[in-house]
């Protein structure tokens, strides 16, 4: 029972150790923050001390603030695609490898594109 419990007291670091904090900031071409857009960050592949574990949680939707920041809680570590969608914008994707322990992701939306006939 003593070893088990040593054991997983030493887990603990080694999970948190691979875990991150990031922020998302959403700006338009002007520099100015862009408030309530979709933000979603899906884990795709790196280190984690979950990938036996189905159970937890690989995708995250938030919305973003007023100041444009969407704080995501604790992912792990490794390639995070993250995506934002706002209204009057075109649609930002891009894989980003994480591997500091806080990260500020910048986006720079641009306006929408003038529509065209192929026609």
């Amino acid at each position: 029972m003593r070893t088990l419990i040593l054991f997983l007291c030493t887990l603990v670091p080694l999970a948190a150790a691979d875990l991150t904090k990031i922020t998302v900031h959403v700006v338009n071409q002007a520099g100015k923050p862009v408030g309530n857009a979709s933000v979603i960050l899906r884990f795709v592949s790196g280190r984690s001390a979950f990938k036996g574990f189905s159970k937890v949680k690989k995708t995250w939707e938030l919305r973003t603030s007023a100041e444009g920041d969407a704080k995501i809680p604790a992912i792990p570590k490794g390639n995070i695609l993250v995506q934002v969608i706002a209204k009057n914008y075109q649609t930002y994707g891009a894989t980003v490898p994480v591997e500091e322990d806080e990260r500020t992701i910048e986006v720079k939306l641009n306006p929408p594109q003038a529509q065209y006939s192929a026609h």
